[in-house]
């Protein structure tokens, strides 16, 4: 691996020679927004093998776990911080109904997962499971209501079993079923997809909804969820243009999903390997969109909450692709590749610049689901590429973002895609260090860069670089090193710090000025 990057970097430093720079200046001294770490949420829906199998086992398993929990996979999710965990949908949480998933295992009815696959749910994970997962990665949590097919006092009874102190009746059913103190629950989701496969609903009628649910959303003083209504996806405005202006009470956040399909045609969405470059392109051009229609959400905000206390939940982004070739097509298994890597760091970036809105996003999905973190069969376990993305922006949560000035960054266009060839993030980290995230959109071309910060030069970077040599590069369980981090570092010569970034890759670096 570390001789394959030395190649992909020498051939990229001899294309390079010729061309003219891209030219990075930080303006460190205007610092903006905090990028909340929660934008580097995650998202476990009871969908396929994203609960069962790849995250939960069962206490009786052969394979190693902590109270049904395997090992191996919280370990590595803890390694990247998860900072909130969404649960049980998606869509499953508009049939879910939380009694299901209480008291002894043996005793919970089996139902139909109706959503996806029409496979039985066991519900062998329910709340107590859920909130012992999120206490074992240190994550916070966001529980989705079921708003399409549940009925008020549920919600309001499943808020009050979590969060009840006193000796209530659901306080001491709780504490019947193993759990004593109340949990902390820090976001609150009514209803998802209320345009689709939550209820198929208009924005009005929704709101209407909400402001009555809302009122039933009842928990303890210094124990009260943020509450989140369910917004709209893609190019759509209607979502919160009326939330916003309709919607005067406990409301803290309006959703929004976006998925990036390389054909824009859900009944063929394009192969996840194997794909030529012109869906390269297109995959990568859906975070230029949704910076466009995050900007178009900001302005609506700003007029209609001037106050800024409406925040803008990205609770479902990624890649979906066609689903791999044997698999129950319910199940939206699909391969990561170094494509998807490429594609979390142009989020990560779009959701950077936005962050005086944008405070939470979910990556669809965590474990063995569309645009997994990890994926899993029987014992063994992989980490993918897009795993690895997010371990190299752990710096970022809670950072300062900074603005980047950049010149003569080249187009790359491919048919009727054009995008930047470079795209970059700065900030100043919560420890004090300078960041700064490069993606180079190019398959096939290297970018020289001169960074600098505030127009003065810079001593030194060191960081980390993820690329590989070809676009649907992965990692397999026989091969699971293909697209690895490797270390990076440079030094400034004659006052100009020179770097060239390969085709291709995602750059991280701290900044030495």
């Amino acid at each position: 691996m570390k001789q394959l990057l030395l190649s992909i970097c020498l051939a990229a430093s001899l294309a390079a020679r010729a061309a003219e720079p891209v030219r990075i200046d930080i303006q460190a001294d205007q610092p903006g927004p905090v990028i909340a770490r929660q934008i580097y949420g995650q998202f476990a829906e009871h969908l396929g093998a994203g609960i069962y199998g790849g995250l939960w086992v069962g206490a009786d398993s052969r394979i190693p776990n902590v109270r049904g929990w395997r090992s191996d996979v919280v370990n590595a999710l803890k390694a990247i911080k998860v900072p909130v965990l969404r649960w049980p949908g998606g869509c499953f949480a508009d049939e879910y109904h939380w009694r299901d998933g209480i008291g002894p295992q043996a005793r919970r009815p089996p139902r139909v997962n109706t959503s996806w696959g029409g496979v039985i749910e066991p519900n062998a994970v329910g709340t107590h499971e859920f909130m012992d997962l999120a206490e074992q990665l240190g994550s916070e949590v966001y529980i989705n209501a079921n708003l399409g097919s549940g009925t008020v006092q549920e919600m309001a009874e499943w808020l009050e079993y979590l969060t009840a102190e006193g000796d209530t009746a659901l306080a001491r059913e709780r504490r019947a079923n193993g759990r004593d103190k109340p949990w902390k629950i820090q976001h609150w989701g009514i209803g998802n997809e209320s345009w689709g496969c939550g209820g198929h609903m208009k924005p009005g009628y929704y709101a209407d909804l909400y402001r009555h649910w809302s009122t039933f959303a009842k928990a303890p003083r210094g124990n009260r969820p943020k509450l989140v209504a369910s917004g709209g996806q893609g190019l759509e405005l209607n979502w919160v243009e009326t939330l916003s202006a309709e919607i005067k009470q406990r409301m803290d956040a309006v959703t929004h999903h976006q998925y990036s399909l390389p054909t824009r045609d859900w009944e063929k969405k394009g192969s996840a390997i194997a794909f030529p470059e012109a869906e390269w392109i297109s995959t990568l051009a859906v975070p230029q969109t949704i910076d466009g229609y995050l900007a178009k959400h900001r302005e609506i905000l700003d007029r209609n909450d001037p106050a800024r206390k409406l925040a803008i939940y990205f609770d479902e982004w990624g890649s979906w692709y066609d689903p791999e070739p044997g698999t129950d097509a319910g199940f939206l298994v699909q391969r990561n590749t170094l494509r998807d890597a490429v594609l979390a760091a142009l989020h990560f970036h779009v959701f950077h610049r936005h962050a005086e809105r944008v405070k939470m996003a979910n990556i669809a999905q965590m474990v063995n689901v569309l645009q997994a973190m990890v994926v899993t069969d029987q014992e063994r376990m992989v980490l993918t590429p897009s795993y690895h993305a997010f371990a190299m922006h752990l710096p970022f949560q809670d950072a300062t973002s900074l603005p980047v000035k950049l010149a003569g960054v080249p187009a790359y266009t491919l048919g009727q895609h054009s995008i930047p060839a470079l795209s970059a993030s700065a900030a100043k980290g919560a420890d004090g260090r300078l960041l700064l995230s490069l993606a180079n959109t190019h398959p096939g071309n290297p970018l020289p860069l001169q960074i600098a910060v505030g127009g003065k030069s810079v001593r030194a970077v060191t960081g980390q670089l993820l690329t590989a040599a070809t676009m649907d590069a992965e990692n397999r369980f026989e091969a699971p090193d293909r697209v690895r981090p490797q270390s990076f570092k440079a030094q400034a010569t004659g006052g100009q710090l020179a770097v060239t970034l390969p085709a291709k890759s995602v750059l991280v670096l701290e900044v030495q000025p």
